[in-house]
Formats: structure tokens, sequence, C-alpha cells
């Protein structure tokens, strides 16, 4: 059962990979309804591989308390040895995914809210931003 989890979750944190490079590759050509569309997919396939990887530590912890004298690595056999080096490897390639995504939604996020602060300045008051009434090009009629 432990090597159906392990294998479970390694297609799930895969999937993750591939939805986030597919969120890098639509930032850099700014589609963003794709990324919108994927967020749903995105969040169900993290639940999952939570869930999976709940269940790896439930097993690993039954192992290990029915073999209470023996060490883990005894108590795994050569292939669950491997899904656990895949699993480390693909959480790894997750995490350079994700920053790369990170700097880039930064960047973006930046960029429009320079453009926002110049189409509409604003001051703060307090803790609160508010529009200046000093804006340049810009004016707003109520």
């Amino acid at each position: 059962m432990l090597s159906y989890h392990l294998q479970s979750a390694l297609g799930d944190l895969r999937d993750l990979i591939k939805i986030t490079e597919s969120d890098v590759e639509d930032i850099k050509v700014a589609n963003n309804n794709p990324q919108f569309e994927r967020l749903k997919l995105k969040e169900e396939k993290l639940k999952s591989f939570e869930s999976k990887k709940a269940m790896i530590d439930h097993e690993i912890s039954s192992l290990m308390s029915a073999n209470g004298d023996v060490d883990l690595p005894q108590l795994l056999s050569e292939e669950q040895h491997q899904y656990l080096l895949e699993l480390k490897v693909e959480l790894s390639n997750l995490r350079d995914v994700n920053k790369r995504y990170a700097r880039l939604v930064l960047a973006v996020s930046n960029l429009y809210n320079t453009f926002l602060e110049r189409l509409v300045p604003t001051e703060m008051q307090g803790y609160n931003k508010v529009a200046s009434k000093e804006s340049t090009f810009l004016k707003v009629r109520v």
C-alpha cells in the first residue's frame, strides 16, 4: 500500500510542476485567463498530494510501530526507497518552479502598481492610502 501512495504522490507532484510551468509560460506572454482557469485544478492537486502524504506518513508510522526494533531503511523495499528519492527530487523541482513563478508574479504586480500610482497618485492618511487631490492627468468626477 505504501508503494501505491508514493506513486500517487509522485504523480500529483509532477502534475503540479507541469501546471506551474504552464503558468510561467503564460505569465511571460501576459496570457492571464488560462492561469486563473488552472487555479482550481492546482488547488485540487495540492489537496490530493497533502492527503497522500498523510497516508504515506500513516503507513510508515504503522510499519515502525509493528516493527519497533527494526530501523526504517530496513523495513522499506528497494522500490520504496527509489520512490522516496524521486519524491525528494520532485519536491525540489516544484520548489524551483514555484520560485521562478513567484518572481514573475512579483515583477508583474510591481509593474501594475507603478502604473496605477502614476495614473492615480495616492498619499497616506494614517494607515490608509487615498487618492491624492493633485492627480496630474486623470480627473475623476462623481
